[in-house]
């Protein structure tokens, strides 16, 4: 991505709760547990599904830093909601997951 590879930081929306800004050195953690994500859609585990997207919007909360609710920057990555259903989160799956490499 190239705003990790500049060391810029990276605005993540997550679906139904607004925008946070996160620094570009949290995205290889947030890989890690998109890859725990994918894993468990794979595996078509609804246990394992729902703790892993939990997971990870959990640690997007914990490292990012919330925008105001009427910022307009872009978003470069979105997030589904913590209520999102295992299909529709697989339809979202990019090539590299939800948060590319």
């Amino acid at each position: 991505m190239a705003a990790e590879a500049r060391g810029c930081p990276v605005i993540v929306r997550l679906m139904g709760e607004g925008q946070l800004d996160v620094a570009a050195d949290e995205l290889s953690s947030l890989n890690t547990l998109d890859d725990e994500l994918e894993a468990a859609i794979e595996s078509g585990d609804e246990t394992l599904f729902r703790a892993a997207l939990h997971a990870l919007l959990d640690n997007v909360r914990k490292v990012g830093k919330p925008l105001p609710a009427d910022s307009l920057a872009p978003s470069e990555l979105i997030l589904p909601p913590a209520d999102a259903h295992i299909d529709e989160v697989r339809s979202m799956l990019g090539d590299e997951g939800l948060i590319p490499d």
